[in-house]
């Protein structure tokens, strides 16, 4: 199962703002916006697919994201697909 965290639209976003203006003084113009996140590969062993991603979203909610500041989407990924 794969975590996509991201800083919520419309938040101020440092290290975004830092990959943005290195990457146009690379010669990148034409990239207008950089949202940088994180990504987080779990392993879940659950009796079903939803009770797994019942889990991660728990797991999210209490640790892995600001709930606050940050979105996160669940995705189901087998092992071929983690990195």
């Amino acid at each position: 199962m794969e975590i996509v965290i991201a800083p919520r639209p419309g938040l101020l976003d440092p290290q975004g703002k830092a990959i943005q203006h290195a990457l146009a003084a690379l010669g990148y113009d034409s990239v207008e916006e950089v949202r940088s996140g994180k990504a987080i590969f779990l392993d879940v062993r659950a009796p079903s697919e939803e009770a797994a991603q019942d889990q991660a979203r728990d797991m999210c909610r209490k640790l892995l994201a600001n709930p606050v500041t940050e979105d996160f989407e669940i995705r189901a990924c087998g092992p071929e697909e983690a990195p």
